[in-house]
């Protein structure tokens, strides 16, 4: 109800100014006014930061803002692509340039020679295919360990989850390097096999598989999926292999993303245990062979070497980028 006011005085009733005399609200423009009002204090309240809304449209603050957001941007893309780009320049550029003008575009011209020289006689060709297998099955093994483990450990949910769970944890406090001796034991004698594993890619793919970071991410994730669909799955029927294929792995997409960037990227650039297990030069992937090929190969077709190993990560990550960005996150499934 209006409190009364004496001369036709305005009284406040939930939030909006009532005219005492005639019980009705003020003109419009008054009231776009307190709404404006009400919008800022909204605002204020909600999006606090060390500049309030009112100091974010000043001129100064703006035009400062705006170089400070400016020299960010510049900065972290010469420190993120700088790299990149320049190994690309120096991938069709001679060993001269290189080393006398490494900031210059090509002084003597392109040479495109490298690359071809690089793929047929250093035999990249030959090594891009064995990091391919070997990315590809420690790809898979990782994504089908992850997400069975993270679904027993979030989903199914047993009376003995919360000691497996300690375990996974645990074993992110092992060092790697103290498990080197154990694995290379356990791939040299395998148990209830009598073969080797040494100089064949399972050796790579089956250690790169038990990844206790993997799980748990994963895990995390499906932590918050809605519990209501798993509840309705089961009410028409579904079992666990049916709910896991139909419904956990499309809600997924995200953290597939997001793992899987994980998993190719590592197992490209690793470099000790290939070399370990893979002693075999024609089976080895980049990472273990540009390293031994360096002291007798050329600056410039080397590095055109090296352009061409990065392009399967770089292409990855263009690809899988926005599920890369919306899992980074590691947000539910549905929100609201």
């Amino acid at each position: 109800m209006p409190e009364s006011a004496p001369g036709g005085a305005t009284a406040v009733v939930e939030g909006a100014a009532v005219d005492a005399a005639t019980g009705s609200l003020p003109a419009r423009p008054e009231r776009r006014r307190l709404g404006r009002r009400a919008g800022d204090a909204n605002e204020d309240a909600s999006d606090r930061g060390i500049l309030s809304a009112h100091d974010r449209r000043r001129r100064p603050v703006r035009a400062s803002m705006t170089l400070v957001q400016l020299f960010l941007f510049v900065g972290l893309v010469v420190a993120g692509l700088g790299p990149l780009l320049w190994l690309a320049k120096s991938a069709v550029s001679t060993t001269q340039d290189t080393l006398s003008h490494p900031f210059e575009l090509w002084p003597s011209g392109i040479d495109w020679a490298n690359l071809a020289t690089a793929w047929n006689d250093i035999h990249i060709d030959q090594y891009f295919l064995n990091t391919i297998w070997v990315a590809a099955g420690s790809w898979f093994f990782q994504l089908l360990v992850a997400t069975t483990a993270g679904y027993a450990l979030s989903v199914l949910r047993p009376k003995y989850a919360p000691v497996l769970n300690v375990l996974v944890l645990a074993t992110l406090f092992i060092p790697a390097v103290v498990l080197l001796v154990p694995l290379y034991l356990t791939v040299l004698h395998p148990p209830l096999i009598d073969t080797s594993l040494l100089n064949t890619y399972w050796a790579v793919w089956l250690p790169a598989a038990a990844n206790a970071f993997n799980i748990l991410l994963v895990k995390r994730f499906f932590d918050g999926l809605p519990r209501e669909v798993f509840e309705a799955a089961r009410t028409d029927g579904a079992g666990p292999f049916r709910m896991f294929w139909s419904i956990v792995l499309p809600m997924s997409k995200p953290i597939l993303g997001v793992v899987s960037v994980f998993a190719v990227i590592a197992a490209w650039k690793d470099f000790l245990w290939p070399l370990l297990v893979l002693p075999d030069p024609a089976v080895q992937p980049l990472s273990v062979r540009l390293p031994a090929v360096q002291s007798q190969t050329e600056l410039d077709v080397f590095l055109a070497a090296l352009a061409i190993s990065t392009l399967i990560p770089v292409v990855l990550f263009l690809v899988f980028q926005r599920l890369f960005l919306r899992g980074a996150g590691l947000g539910g499934a549905v929100k609201g």
